[in-house]
């Protein structure tokens, strides 16, 4: 039976309601936010060394060169390159007695200028063995980790970096290229593992492909960075809640613990996307940021994350880099003017992240038919294919 809407509409409706009368409120947060942005009184050193010190429950980011800076696009060369690379992915499914996955990789290569040209490919990978179905600790303690779930979108996340770093490595000396990825830089989801699983998936995977992409820079000219579409984050308007806390450092839990009212309230629930869409105009860029995440802190090195927000028509967009692009003017101005153009091309929205999303889509339809070769060659080798009573219930009719 399908969702009945008729039941939940009365419910819809609430919600709506709550969300007409929170309006005068976010309003008001807004603008307070705006406000402090803008005020040219703040001290910048000042609240860097704040920021340092500080002790809250929310992220908030590093400073650059300021708060409220904006900058235009540079103009774009006339001969350049954009890469992308875009993952799918077929989860293991436990109702089966076949333990497997699949990951699916989507390539694009656009070459623009005098010699225009296009790659568009799809690397699909069988993964059955031992070793890539299991994570194991080094050491005899510790708890083997799964690879399903969330740590298998962090490996698929691992391997559309390879790719990248490969699609790099077969540009011309010479070359001016923007290699991206869509989504975060940041491997979010590894915080909640063993450092075991951080170690094989981000020391020994995802960050020497960011080094493979980094050392490109020797003969050609490459700029690493992802983009990430109506992000949800608040590392800036954090960086706000800093600058009018009251307090010499802010310590959340010791100056304002609940039931106490907190002065940082005031621009609480404004988002970075809402507040850079009225700050910047249509194609310029806000200052340079450094993401707060621990792990970067603690583990990227070299290649910790920066990021800025851009600004288009209808949206505006987070963009990620490794400290070594956000920190080369040349590189950091590749960033800007290629994205922007990547946008204009694709209504919006990256080209190449699309047509590397096109090449990696795995459908409802392919997981059906993936599951049914997997279960017809095991039978024709006579090997035993069982599955959950559940997962048999689910696929057939009773009524």
């Amino acid at each position: 039976m399908s969702l009945d809407l008729t039941k939940i509409a009365s419910q819809a409706s609430l919600m709506v309601a709550r969300l007409k009368e929170g309006r005068t409120e976010r309003q008001q947060r807004f603008h307070y936010a705006r406000q402090v942005l803008g005020d040219e009184a703040i001290d910048l050193e000042k609240l860097k060394r704040k920021i340092a010190a500080s002790r809250t429950t929310w992220l908030v980011a590093e400073l650059t060169d300021g708060l409220s800076k904006r900058y235009s696009a540079p103009p774009a060369p006339t001969d350049f390159s954009v890469l992308a690379t875009d993952g799918s992915h077929i989860d293991v499914d436990r109702h089966r007695s076949t333990r497997c996955y699949l990951i699916n990789i989507g390539s694009v290569a656009l070459r623009y200028g005098d010699q225009p040209d296009a790659f568009l490919d799809s690397a699909p990978h069988l993964y059955a063995e031992d070793e890539d179905l299991v994570l194991k600790p080094a050491a005899a303690t510790g708890r083997e980790q799964m690879v399903e779930g969330t740590l298998l979108g962090i490996k698929r996340a691992v391997e559309e970096c390879c790719h990248l770093s490969r699609l790099v490595a077969e540009q011309p000396p010479g070359s001016a290229t923007l290699a991206l990825l869509d989504g975060s830089l940041i491997l979010w989801g590894l915080e909640a593992y063993p450092d075991f699983v951080t170690e094989a998936l981000l020391g020994n995977g995802y960050l020497p492909c960011f080094e493979e992409i980094r050392k490109q820079n020797r003969e050609k000219k490459v700029a690493l960075a992802s983009y990430i579409s109506f992000p949800r984050s608040t590392d800036v308007v954090n960086v706000l809640r800093v600058a009018i806390c009251p307090h010499e450092v802010s310590d959340c839990d010791r100056f304002c613990p609940p039931p106490k009212d907190r002065d940082c309230e005031g621009v609480a629930g404004v988002t970075d996307r809402e507040l850079f869409m009225d700050v910047l105009t249509p194609c310029e860029r806000s200052a340079l940021f450094i993401s707060p995440s621990k792990i970067t802190k603690e583990r990227y090195g070299e290649h910790r994350i920066y990021f800025f927000y851009l600004r288009l028509e209808e949206e505006v967009a987070r963009v990620e880099m490794p400290r070594w692009a956000a920190e080369n003017d040349e590189l950091l101005g590749l960033v800007h003017s290629l994205t922007l153009d990547q946008c204009r091309r694709g209504q919006g929205y990256p080209v190449a992240l699309s047509e590397a999303h096109e090449q990696a889509v795995v459908t409802a339809a392919d997981k059906a038919e993936f599951w049914q070769l997997v279960e017809s060659l095991c039978i024709e080798e006579k090997i035993p294919t069982l599955t959950s009573a559940k997962s048999f219930s689910k696929r057939t009719r009773w009524v």
